[in-house]
């Protein structure tokens, strides 16, 4: 029978620690430690990065990475990715609950299945209610799969199968592995599951979007870990009672940081605006 441990998470930061602490000595939270068990036969991190040989080479002998990109056709959100979406590489996409990331998606997988296959993977809602968002938007293709599953070892079975060009993962927080035994959304879950989709993204050259939430305070819901181990970390801002969105570049090892572009909120979706000082130059009221 496999070794379990114990430990106690903060599920503020992630720290850990062996025994349960009413306040965390590095956030300062109180009363954010769960305890979570391992069975240590398990080891999640050792297939974080598949890498390719293990010998040191002179960096001027290592030839240069090029960077496949993939233009969805949304100008505005193609700038923000530093000119389209790189080959194999995982972007979290984070923002308030109602703020359009999941609408937003559908539209960018709507747009790629043209080409290539796309797997969306949908924790949180049922296949028809992605189905009426689809066909509302006008993004119903024979070539964007949806899959309503939260265990990672089963999509990943499916993933072997369909072998998508990009994979949406809608959200985070509800996607779990189950040899770690805590909940969907800890922390532990989180980091892992991350890790988990960014070895299958570079291991197999498929680009990810993973959805995530962000806290009351507007950071994104989660250990910082999980920002660190994607490529890229994108936001959605705004208010929900107005229909513009901006979305902004917080990380990006594939473009520069700070862009952002400006989206209307509509029927069909979101709509990208092009000229942004333009548009709100023009609603001011004049006198």
């Amino acid at each position: 029978m496999p070794k379990r441990e114990t430990t106690f998470v903060c599920q503020k930061c992630g720290y850990t620690s062996p025994k349960w602490l009413g306040k965390c000595p590095e956030c300062g939270s109180w009363g954010s430690f769960i305890e979570e068990v391992r069975e240590l036969s398990k080891n999640p991190r050792s297939a974080w990065i598949d890498h390719k040989g293990g010998k040191p080479l002179p960096i001027t002998e290592i030839g240069s990475l090029k960077e496949e990109r993939e233009k969805t056709g949304i100008g505005e959100f193609d700038r923000v990715l530093g000119g389209g979406i790189v080959k194999g590489s995982v972007s979290l996409i984070s923002g308030e609950p109602g703020i359009g990331k999941s609408t937003f998606l559908l539209q960018v997988a709507s747009l790629l299945s043209e080409r290539e296959k796309v797997l969306y993977v949908t924790a949180e809602e049922s296949p028809e209610q992605i189905a009426i968002r689809a066909r509302r938007l006008g993004a119903l293709k024979d070539t964007l799969l949806i899959l309503s599953e939260n265990n990672l070892e089963k999509v990943s079975k499916y993933i072997d199968e369909i072998n998508p060009k990009l994979i949406v993962y809608d959200s985070i927080q509800t996607l779990f592995l189950p040899y770690i035994e805590s909940a969907a959304g800890s922390v532990s879950q989180v980091r892992e599951c991350t890790a988990f989709i960014t070895n299958i993204s570079k291991r197999r050259g498929i680009s990810s979007f993973i959805v995530g939430h962000v806290t009351k305070e507007g950071s994104i819901a989660g250990p910082k870990v999980l920002e660190h181990i994607v490529d890229a970390v994108f936001q959605f801002e705004g208010d929900r009672g107005y229909n513009f969105r901006v979305f902004r570049s917080l990380k990006n090892r594939f473009g520069s940081t700070g862009e952002l572009a400006v989206f209307e909120m509509t029927e069909r979706g979101l709509k990208e605006v092009p000229n942004p000082s333009e548009f709100f130059l023009s609603e001011r009221p004049l006198g």
